[in-house]
């Protein structure tokens, strides 16, 4: 395991599992909301996240923590690992809400600078729906490359727990 992507809905846990197994394997963390939002919730250009990509992919190892659809494939042909977080949308929606409440007024270490969390019907609404309009998606690239890299599904938190407790013996 040298590159590593790391992929699911919006409050699934990605980042803390990133977050983790970066001290667990001494393997960097990129976390692309960092790299994605500018001060104030500006994103940058597609153009401009592309550029970006193509010189993170290139690095020698890392794990890489973020949805952003558009690019999932792509960014897969790089790495060797992805671990995919197929939890219910329920477990995802109370988590974003429970982040938008612990950290009120907070920019969050794996965000953008000066951006503060927030929550919005729009993303809410994005959160309720990814299963409908994203996983199916997720799951078919994956199904792509499931004979060339190794692909770990993780359908409930305990399997998080278990991994981890697994990865450490």
């Amino acid at each position: 395991m040298k590159k590593v992507l790391v992929i699911g809905c919006p409050g699934s846990g990605k980042s803390t599992f990133s977050s983790r197994l970066s001290k667990e394997s001494n393997i960097p963390v990129i976390h692309l909301d960092s790299f994605y939002w500018k001060p104030g919730w500006i994103s940058c250009s597609n153009q401009e996240f592309d550029q970006i990509l193509r010189d993170l992919l290139l690095q020698e190892t890392y794990i890489m923590d973020g949805n952003y659809s558009r690019t999932i494939d792509y960014r897969i042909s790089f790495v060797d690992t992805v671990y995919f977080f197929d939890f219910s949308r329920y477990l995802c929606l109370y988590r974003v809400i429970k982040r938008r409440i612990l950290n009120h007024g907070k920019s969050r270490e794996y965000m953008g600078k000066d951006c503060p969390e927030s929550i919005d019907y729009e993303f809410i609404k994005s959160v309720w729906n990814f299963r409908k309009n994203q996983r199916m998606q997720i799951i078919n690239v994956l199904d792509k490359y499931k004979k060339s890299k190794n692909i770990v599904v993780f359908r409930k938190p305990k399997e998080v727990i278990n991994y981890f407790k697994s990865f450490s013996k």
